[in-house]
């Protein structure tokens, strides 16, 4: 870490930049750190964003002796030692486990009992949702916490603030660039702002490129924001004007967006908006997901061009996602009903379909609910033809 990220590193709670959600007045994790009554935790969120720090604070905060280990390293071995050292001890000590979503079942194991009778307090840290990969057990005996990519907002007042100490000048681009394309990081923004000072003083948008020629996550060059950009792609694409979806993906590219952010949008598309009408869609989004993944630029901006012409000439339906939306909204709304007890597990009156080739008339709810609304638009009028067929051919 680069010495003016180890300089500002924040001390108490009211230093850390963003996550008001969680560290505000009225917030429960403020709560319960400040009462002493925080249980095992998890924090999930973007590189950067505060989960060491939150620990540490907390750590200082509690005054508890501070143990930072890795997931990828972690020793068992070593963590009995920790254990055993602080077996009779009047203060328990913090463990902080990074990339806790690594841990392996053996690791998850040994760590269960002492969680269980509070030997130490046990906090993990993921830019991934840990809860997917921890076991039963450790969930039940902790909490999570997820925090977020700090806003640009905080990221632009926290810079000038770091910048008037440090009697940097940097120009009015120079300084833009450097929130945008740090995306929420305020350690990599910290980092690139140390290594131009120590190249010129002021800071011009000339050498920020040099040393990050692109945008580490949302990101670009241009005075519009990235999202209107990503938006106006999306319109374009949804509009089927293929010229208009290559142009604002060129602006991207250009400004430096990364192409995983790019193809992971395109991917919530090929099923928002194109659905059904042209399942494969979602296929080829994938593939580009998982190729750019490996390729990056400059390769990737050919795989992100193909999709784009791909889903603008796609035929285009957003019956799925309706669907779906209306079904969340009914169940917010209270329309929650039981299951028919036919269909329930191992129910003895319970028709199989196979057995009458196929489709056999059966009730599955309790009530009566319509939510999905074909638009037989594309390969989503075939599908409706062969609901309707396997329906009707049995009445």
């Amino acid at each position: 870490m680069g010495s003016f990220a180890l300089k500002y590193r924040p001390k108490i709670l009211d230093d850390i930049v963003g996550q008001s959600h969680l560290l505000d007045a009225h917030a429960s994790l403020r709560k319960l750190i400040e009462a002493d009554a925080l249980p095992h935790s998890f924090f999930s969120g973007p590189p950067g964003c505060g989960k060491t720090t939150l620990a540490r604070v907390i750590a200082s905060l509690l005054q508890k002796p501070f143990y930072e280990m890795n997931a990828t390293t972690l020793k068992i071995e070593d963590l009995r030692k920790i254990f055993k050292a602080y077996t009779n001890a009047l203060e328990k000590p913090l463990i902080f486990i990074d990339e806790v979503h690594r841990l392996s079942k053996n690791q998850q194991e040994v760590l269960l009992p002492f969680m269980e009778n509070n030997a130490a307090l046990i906090i993990g840290a993921s830019t991934e949702n840990p809860y997917y990969s921890l076991t039963a057990a450790m969930r039940s005996r902790s909490h999570l916490f997820e925090l977020q990519a700090i806003s640009q907002d905080d990221m632009s007042a926290y810079l000038k603030h770091i910048i008037k100490i440090e009697n940097i000048t940097l120009e009015p681009d120079a300084q833009e660039y450097l929130v945008f394309s740090s995306g929420g990081d305020v350690r990599a923004m910290l980092n690139l702002l140390e290594s131009a000072n120590a190249v010129e003083n002021p800071i011009t948008l000339e050498i920020l490129k040099q040393i990050r020629p692109h945008a580490m996550q949302a990101g670009s060059s241009e005075s519009e924001s990235h999202y209107e950009l990503t938006s106006a792609m999306i319109k374009s694409i949804r509009g089927s004007d293929i010229d208009a979806s290559i142009y604002y993906l060129a602006r991207l590219i250009d400004g430096g967006e990364p192409a995983e952010f790019i193809a992971r949008r395109l991917a919530i598309l090929a099923s928002e908006d194109i659905g059904n009408a042209n399942p494969p869609a979602l296929n080829l989004a994938s593939s580009t997901l998982n190729i750019v993944k490996h390729i990056g630029y400059p390769e990737a901006r050919i795989s992100l061009s193909q999709l784009v012409v791909y889903l603008a000439s796609s035929p285009k339906s957003n019956s799925a996602y309706l669907a779906i939306n209306s079904a969340l909204n009914a169940i917010k709304e209270g329309q929650v009903y039981p299951i028919p007890s036919h269909i329930k597990t191992h129910a003895k009156t319970y028709v199989y379909p196979h057995d009458f080739g196929g489709w056999v008339k059966q009730s599955y709810l309790t009530t009566p609910l319509h939510f999905y609304q074909t638009q037989q638009m594309g390969f989503e009028k075939t599908l409706w033809q062969w609901h309707d067929k396997i329906i009707s051919v049995k009445k």
